[in-house]
């Protein structure tokens, strides 16, 4: 399912989808083909978004389109108060 038929069914809503299908240009990732789980209310977006897993997602349908932005995991170094360096 496309987006835009997504927000003509779920007008100005929280729902939950699984992505499909996708592409990345430079360090975003646009959304092109999608399956609604279901539609999501406001109180519980948060929650929900935050135990989505993998490619599934919570997305408000007042956006146009879906972008999701990239972010690079940095991991920090740390020496521990008994390591030395060489």
């Amino acid at each position: 399912m496309k987006w835009s038929e997504v927000r003509k069914l779920y007008p100005n809503q929280f729902v939950k989808i699984q992505v499909l299908k996708s592409h990345l240009e430079e360090d975003k990732e646009y959304i092109d083909d999608m399956a609604v789980i279901g539609r999501v209310i406001d109180f519980d977006a948060t929650k929900e978004l935050l135990n989505s897993k993998g490619d599934t997602l919570v997305y408000h349908t007042s956006k146009e389109r879906i972008v999701l932005q990239i972010r690079n995991r940095i991991g920090l170094r740390r020496l521990f108060k008994n390591e030395y360096t060489i």
